[in-house]
């Protein structure tokens, strides 16, 4: 019987390739609507896949609100008309001007971003009242990420201020704590509570004032945590086609590895060593050399370079690889991975499907 991964007509697929299972999709779908209390507090980010069909199988699981990090991202969701859309980011020069396009182009679609100063919040919202518009925003926090969002412990003054501008509508806070990712699952809750804890008191602060907001919060690594909290949007994004480097760390979420890149050995530059045509340009090479990828099929190849177009591997002595065999190698970071692929390939019963453009991958669709 084939492994789940084999595909019978890949004598048909030029390599390097990345393909995706849907029916593991499916699977993984499942798992995480089945790890909330509520579909509605559900705001998966779109990043790893950057796909209309990705996204479009989302709505057909139930879910509606998405997160985004581009504006190509963003008007992907507009075009699969998805209702609720955060771009997680501050929108700044051009890129807000691209964003007012987006509120105009796609009505079907309720747009949000996020603001971290009031002086972006203030320009924004001149954007906005010149082109008789109301903006969604949501506070960007800093819960030790250290990359954007304002301090929690400021970050009622900037709530208050946000809310006197009359073209920008506050809808509530958001929380990346991208920076915890730790294997065990207890010391990651920890981290988690004890990032999260001023951004509790900072809710607490706003609801006595008067105020209700919506709180987004978290990634693939932090959704256990924050999915058994009350009335938390939660955003993973790698669950979607899942990869080696969350599949090994985060082992109590039962996601299904769903997508692959297939490479072909085009040399055997000496006995022991084999060459590949996946280089830098066909999978996420940012980690060191041996979290790149792996191989199902071949789990005890160990990497010796890579360069832009191939990766050397050794095989040992003795080994019985040849010129043309097929490796399916599962990506140790999948989200960049796939951004180097114009389209996935769909494989099915073991056979190949059709495509997926990944469309989100440019930097401009349309607007």
């Amino acid at each position: 019987m084939a492994e789940w991964f084999e595909i019978s007509d890949v004598d048909l697929l030029d390599t390097p390739a990345l393909v995706v299972y849907p029916d593991r999709v499916k699977h993984n779908l499942a798992v995480v609507k089945n790890s909330i209390d509520n579909t509605d507090r559900l705001r998966p980010h779109v990043k790893t896949h950057k796909c209309k069909e990705a996204a479009l199988s989302n709505m057909a699981a139930g879910i509606n609100k998405f997160k985004c990090a581009t504006i190509a991202e963003a008007e992907m969701l507009g075009m699969c008309k998805a209702p609720d859309v955060l771009l997680a980011y501050q929108p700044i020069g051009p890129k807000a001007d691209r964003f007012i396009k987006l509120i105009e182009q796609y009505p079907d679609t309720r747009f949000s971003c996020l603001v971290d100063n009031y002086p972006s919040a203030k320009y924004l919202n001149q954007l906005a009242e010149e082109a008789l518009v109301k903006i969604d925003v949501y506070i960007d926090l800093n819960v030790g990420m250290n990359r954007s969002g304002i301090a929690p412990q400021d970050a009622f003054d900037l709530y208050g201020e946000c809310r006197s501008l009359q073209s920008l509508n506050v809808i509530g806070l958001h929380a990346y704590d991208g920076h915890i990712h730790d294997h065990d699952l207890s010391i990651r809750t920890e981290k988690c509570n004890a990032a999260f804890k001023p951004v509790k008191d900072l809710v607490q602060r706003l609801r006595s004032a008067g105020f209700d907001p919506v709180i987004v919060a978290g990634g693939s690594p932090t959704f256990p945590i924050h999915a058994a909290k009350a009335d938390i949007e939660c955003s993973p994004g790698t669950f979607i086609y899942w990869d080696g480097g969350y599949g090994n760390a985060f082992k109590e979420q039962a996601f299904f590895t769903a997508a692959l890149v297939v490479s072909r050995v085009v040399s055997l530059p000496d006995e022991t060593k084999i060459c590949l045509d996946l280089g830098h340009k066909s999978v996420a090479s940012e980690n060191v050399l041996d979290k790149r990828v792996t191989f199902l099929n071949a789990p005890e190849l160990k990497p010796v370079s890579q360069s832009e177009e191939h990766l050397v591997l050794d095989a040992g002595e003795g080994h019985n690889y040849k010129v043309g065999d097929v490796l399916y190698g599962l990506p140790h970071h999948i989200c960049p991975t796939v951004a180097l692929y114009e389209r996935a390939i769909t494989i099915e019963n073991n056979k190949i499907s059709g495509e997926w453009h990944t469309i989100a991958r440019d930097r401009k669709i349309n607007i």
